[in-house]
């Protein structure tokens, strides 16, 4: 289950770093086009839609690697239980809050499919499409918070020590 569930997180950063490679070449297509005299409508938009599915795509790698933003001046100071009880508490709303959104963000996806949404800029793009990253990086970060809870539960997640990410600044 550990090496699935681990293929899965690098599978969706993969899909993250592809992600910015389409910003890369929307960018670059806009730019090349505006020197050579020509219009590529959308590529804005494109660019954007690349750039939400690169960073919700990233945020369950980005948990399970530890690089998560994490104030730990209060939590640096717990030990034992104290601290286990601490980090429960947050990971048990992580995982309430990544379940809404994940909710959430999978029914944008279903109702701009079935209302049949677009973009309003000029690129017409069926809004549903852009929408299916989110909806998956925020399953996908359900998934990880979760498997975050239950390593925590039985003990056996690795946690970043207060002088550990004071040398990673």
């Amino acid at each position: 289950m550990r090496r699935l569930l681990d293929r899965l997180y690098d599978a969706a950063a993969w899909l993250a770093a592809l992600a910015m490679i389409g910003v890369l070449a929307m960018v670059l297509l806009s730019i090349v086009s505006r020197q050579l005299g020509f219009n590529v409508p959308g590529t804005d938009a494109y660019a954007g839609y690349c750039m939400a599915a690169a960073g919700f795509l990233a945020l369950a790698h980005t948990l399970k690697k530890n690089e998560h933003i994490r104030v730990t001046l209060f939590l640096g100071r717990l030990h034992g239980g104290a601290r286990h009880a601490l980090e429960m508490w947050a990971l048990s709303a992580g995982v309430v809050l990544g379940g809404l959104f994940a909710f959430y963000s999978v029914r944008l996806a279903w109702v701009s499919h079935r209302i049949n949404d677009i973009s309003t800029a000029n690129d017409a793009t069926p809004l549903w499409l852009p929408q299916i990253a989110m909806a998956l990086g925020t399953l996908v970060l359900l998934i990880a918070l979760a498997d975050e809870w239950v390593l925590e539960l039985r003990g056996q997640r690795r946690t970043i020590d207060s002088e550990e990410a004071l040398h990673n600044e």
